[in-house]
């Protein structure tokens, strides 16, 4: 993988593996007025489920979350989750951006993102306007920006993720 992707890295001493990427996007954190703690969440749940991740790559929303995209696709990441950006605000533009880059759209991730927050009483989760989708064999998943629904993204995506990248990899329905 190139050095220029910081963020994903190859699972095993001998790079067989998964690779995943986390892409916090923050034009304050990135801008280093606060500190990044919806990252971090993601990375440690997916490190759980035997992805190879280093901690994420903190990004202002716009171009620069398409060009981070981009590069993970063309180096091969077999997942990015991105967190942040997905809302009303003026600069929340991740969803806007994350569809430029996804060649097929995968809706039923980012419904249940939002369905499991709205019935576990967060109405807010209904205005996360995230997307969800596969270009080449990178499934890229935008999650909303707290590190409460970052923690609740990785209970609902754990339960997909073994098949979806088994699917992206070549891999056939479980029997």
């Amino acid at each position: 993988m190139p050095d220029a992707l910081p963020g994903a890295a190859p699972v095993g001493p001998d790079g067989a593996g998964l690779r995943a990427l986390v892409v916090t996007v923050s034009d304050r954190a990135s801008a280093g007025v606060y500190e990044d703690r919806s990252g971090p969440v993601l990375v440690e749940g997916l490190r759980a489920l035997g992805l190879g991740v280093d901690d994420p790559v903190v990004v202002p929303d716009g171009a620069p979350v398409e060009e981070v995209l981009r590069a993970a696709v063309a180096a091969g990441v077999a997942l990015v989750l991105t967190t942040g950006g997905t809302g009303l605000g003026p600069r929340d533009l991740t969803p806007e951006v994350t569809a430029r880059v996804v060649e097929r759209s995968v809706p039923g991730v980012a419904e249940a993102l939002r369905a499991d927050a709205v019935a576990r009483g967060v109405a807010a989760g209904m205005l996360s306007r995230g997307v969800a989708g596969v270009a080449g064999r990178t499934l890229l998943v935008n999650v909303a920006g707290s590190p409460g629904a970052c923690r609740d993204a990785l209970r609902v995506l754990t339960r997909v993720l073994p098949h979806a990248l088994g699917q992206l990899g070549g891999g056939d329905h479980p029997g």
